[in-house]
């Protein structure tokens, strides 16, 4: 019987896009809010307030990589890169919090539209946008490699959307007169954020809940870890992610006499490296088949 491990960690995301896109949102963030009240209109406050949660979550995005770079310890083992995973649900929820806002603060407004400058509400909504765009160029590489950035980097995506709507919402304004036009557009805003902000909270709950990672399909990977010459079963196969680019397995192999379990070991741990960027792992291999065991090699003929 025997163990093999391989404990690759990737690289942390770096901080510097980060903080060069709070420096922006942060200082046009209080633009914004005088704006939004000099010129009386709730689609640019409504954006501004998305701004406030952009600079809250820039800042938890911040804290969350210094803390996750902390050294496990007796007491967390793991160390403390969940603490990713834990800002990116809070990110979410300051959304849901937010759009939740608009929409009843724009309810309030349908009733008694209030008086709307729409052409300081364009200037503003169109610098916002370029902050927005130059945020979001910044923040593109490191979204799909971690949740904590993906949840900084959908916030500031909705506030771009937003920018353009308060644009829609300012030229309508200015050229009908509708001053009811703004609370609609601030409406539309609120709508869209959050089924994103659901979707979000999902993949990070289901990391909390150590759930499969999105993106690995368990039948074709136990189905690939059996096809691996030696294998006869194989069983307590976990898969879970520490966070959203840091997938742990742990699995226990029954291997034919035939074969040197050390070295099937070893062609399943590159396996997995390679065509499932799985590079932290725990597999156990034994020569007796366990009957009470769930045997995933029979399962991964099914399908």
């Amino acid at each position: 019987m025997g163990k093999g491990h391989s404990h690759a960690i990737p690289t942390t995301t770096k901080e510097r896009p980060l903080i060069y896109a709070l420096i922006l949102t942060g200082l046009f963030m209080f633009a914004e809010i005088i704006g939004g009240v000099l010129t009386g209109s709730l689609a640019l406050i409504s954006d501004a307030a998305h701004m406030l949660t952009d600079v809250t979550a820039l800042i938890i995005a911040l804290m969350a990589i210094k803390i996750g770079r902390r050294p496990a310890d007796a007491s967390r083992t793991f160390g403390y890169y969940r603490f990713e995973i834990l800002a990116a649900a809070f990110n979410t929820m300051m959304l849901f919090v937010v759009a939740i806002y608009i929409l009843y603060e724009a309810y309030i407004r349908f009733s008694k539209p209030p008086e709307i400058h729409s052409q300081g509400m364009l200037i503003i909504a169109t610098l916002g946008l370029i902050v927005n765009l130059i945020s979001m160029k910044l923040l593109t590489a490191g979204k799909d490699k971690s949740l904590n950035i993906k949840g900084a980097y959908l916030e500031v995506w909705s506030d771009m959307l937003g920018s353009l709507g308060v644009i829609l919402g300012a030229i309508i304004i200015q050229v009908s007169g509708w001053t009811f036009v703004d609370s609609i557009i601030a409406v539309l805003i609120g709508l869209w954020v959050l089924p994103r902000s659901w979707i979000l909270l999902k993949e990070s709950v289901n990391i909390l809940l150590e759930g499969v990672p999105e993106g690995i399909d368990l039948p074709k990977l136990s189905a690939a870890i059996c096809s691996i010459a030696g294998v006869l079963n194989i069983h307590e196969l976990h898969v879970w992610g520490i966070t959203s680019e840091r997938i742990s397995l742990t699995a226990h192999v029954v291997v034919n006499e035939k074969y040197d379990g050390a070295q099937v070991v070893q062609q399943m741990r590159e396996m997995l490296a390679t065509e499932f960027s799985i590079t932290h792992t725990t597999l156990q291999y034994e020569r007796k088949i366990c009957m009470d065991e769930d045997n995933f090699c029979s399962l991964a003929s099914q399908h």
